[in-house]
């Protein structure tokens, strides 16, 4: 298995470019970037990209806005790297565009829900976005190499509104749009004895090559964080565009 250090500082992207991309990955609900705010299709009310405030990495995880969801540059590839402290690309996110991507309410999320076929498994997924779609193109590849089953079912779980483990934000779960795999090979940096800002190296069990099929579909992986989360995949396509225009990789 491949092991990459962190690698040097990326190209910059302004938060321009940054939030063009974002745009551009969710037609279905981004219209522009006017006067410092996204516009949004359903013509409802504009979304800042910054709120103004000054915050650590707590408090961007708290409540984060477009900007801070988009701070850190995440590294795909099928090579693991060692993230910096408090280098949690994705893991930062704005609820409020989540919401406006995927539903207000759980009710909402559920009028959006269809099931896919995950190895023999019904699953809730959300079709917007093309979330759904994405999930099943992640699937087929992967049928071509049984001998990964094992580490992709059974899953533990897709859609589930809820909060994140400590937190009082909404985990991506919430929105049908992530989903874990197998717990038998899980590392979690809570169940690791973690504290937030110190966290145990961990010794990961899945194959690359799930993490990269994951990748090349729009799913980012919590493994790629400090605070990991090795199970847990999101869809989360604007984060590897930017990885895509700011020419990063984890395997250099």
């Amino acid at each position: 298995m491949l092991l990459a250090p962190f690698p040097a500082q990326a190209e910059e992207l302004s938060l321009a470019r940054k939030t063009e991309l974002l745009i551009e990955v969710y037609p279905e609900t981004l219209l522009k970037s006017e006067g410092g705010s996204i516009r949004f299709r359903d013509g409802g009310p504009p979304l800042p990209f910054d709120d103004g405030k000054a915050k650590d990495h707590a408090q961007k995880l708290a409540a984060g806005d477009i900007e801070d969801s988009l701070s850190q540059i995440y590294l795909p590839g099928p090579c693991e790297s060692r993230p910096k402290v408090n280098s949690d690309p994705g893991r930062i996110r704005s609820e409020a565009l989540m919401k406006r991507l995927y539903g207000r309410s759980a009710r909402e999320v559920e009028t959006s829900l269809v099931e896919v076929d995950w190895f023999g498994s019904k699953l809730p997924v959300t079709k917007r976005q093309g979330v759904a779609q994405a999930l099943e193109n992640v699937r087929d590849e992967l049928k071509a190499a049984p001998e990964l089953k094992a580490f992709l079912t059974p899953s533990a779980g897709t859609f589930n509104w809820r909060k994140i483990a400590g937190a009082l934000n909404l985990s991506v779960h919430s929105f049908g749009a992530a989903i874990d795999l197998n717990t038998r090979y899980a590392d979690y940096w809570i169940w690791a004895g973690g504290k937030a800002g110190r966290v145990p190296h961990y010794n990961n069990k899945y194959p690359m090559k799930i993490v990269d099929a994951f990748e090349r579909h729009g799913f980012i992986w919590g493994g790629r964080w400090y605070h990991y989360d090795t199970m847990h995949f999101e869809y989360r396509p604007e984060l590897l565009a930017i990885a895509e225009a700011a020419g990063v990789s984890a395997c250099r």
